[in-house]
């Protein structure tokens, strides 16, 4: 049972971190990104690949500038596309991202993958405390990350963030670089799933392209919207309940035995998809709303007389 708990903490945290990262991306500065999955395999593969070589640290910074690094690449490609056409783009690049991982066998493994991916402290751990030592990791790399958002948010480049995703225009001409906002921002949100992806590769401890399909994408985006878009708080809260949800209706098979497992994974997804429509419907802004700033909260005193 133990064991069990361990494994479901692991996961949200890997949701969590993808989660901060697009809540960054498209919470705070109104760009959309689907493919996170293809964010995540490139971050989980290099790990795989230089962490034997290099260390677990190492091969997580390199992961981490990586994705930044492709992030930033395709931002300055793409990000003068309006909303739709940016989504489109994203998608290709995660597909891109899939083949590739499968057909150059010579650096991927292929479909086969990439096992035995060495875990961080792996030599100092005891026997049996392996998955331990991940929590204990995976807990901190939150705390980090989610520290790293919050200041974010609270700092002017994330004030102006939020002008530019409401208003890009207004905020081009009262002279802030919408451009080089954006770019940035996709920047840090595709460092912080490569991170996500080094999480997912040193607990699985082997990787193959079937483990980063879009469904990853569609988990990031139901955690924001269910968090409260733009509320790095309401994030982990919505990552939490997708995957406690998740687990939960795992046991539906108890319940109903007649189904099989195609109608097993077929009902937990429209349960999910059900439960986040009950919450706009009751509680559109999420579990916890992003918090915002008026005149009034800077000069209480204002009374708008003149």
């Amino acid at each position: 049972m133990m064991s069990y708990l361990v494994t479901i903490v692991i996961f949200v945290s890997i949701a969590g971190l993808v989660g901060l990262a697009l809540n960054l991306q498209w919470g705070l500065a109104g760009l959309v990104n689907f493919g996170v999955s293809g964010f995540v395999a490139l971050g989980a593969y290099m790990v795989a690949l230089t962490a034997p070589h290099l260390g677990w640290l190492a091969a997580t910074l390199t992961a981490a500038l990586l994705c930044a690094a492709v992030s930033m690449a395709l931002s300055l490609l793409t990000i003068r596309l309006e909303e739709n056409y940016l989504a489109i783009v994203t998608i290709g690049f995660a597909e891109i991202v899939r083949i590739l991982l499968l057909n150059e066998s010579w650096l991927t493994g292929g479909a086969l993958g990439i096992a035995d991916i060495p875990r961080p402290f792996a030599s100092l751990t005891p026997a049996g405390w392996g998955d331990g030592i991940i929590l204990v990791f995976a807990l901190v790399l939150v705390a980090l990350v989610y520290g790293l958002m919050e200041g974010l948010v609270r700092s002017p480049f994330g004030r102006v963030l939020r002008a530019v995703r409401d208003d890009a225009t207004v905020a081009a001409a009262l002279g802030k670089p919408v451009l080089a906002l954006r770019v940035r921002a996709f920047a840090v949100g595709g460092a912080v799933m490569g991170l996500a992806g080094a999480l997912h590769a040193f607990f699985m401890t082997y990787i193959d392209p079937s483990q980063f399909t879009p469904i990853i994408t569609a988990y990031a985006f139901m955690a924001v919207i269910a968090g409260g878009r733009g509320s790095n708080l309401g994030l982990l809260l919505g990552a939490g309940s997708i995957m406690l949800l998740l687990e939960a209706t795992r046991f539906l098979k108890d319940l109903v035995p007649s189904i099989d497992g195609t109608q097993l994974s077929a009902m937990r997804l429209a349960l999910i998809g059900i439960g986040i429509i009950l919450l706009l419907i009751l509680r559109p802004q999420g579990l916890v709303a992003e918090p915002r700033r008026t005149v009034r909260d800077v000069f209480p005193d204002a009374t708008g007389e003149s």
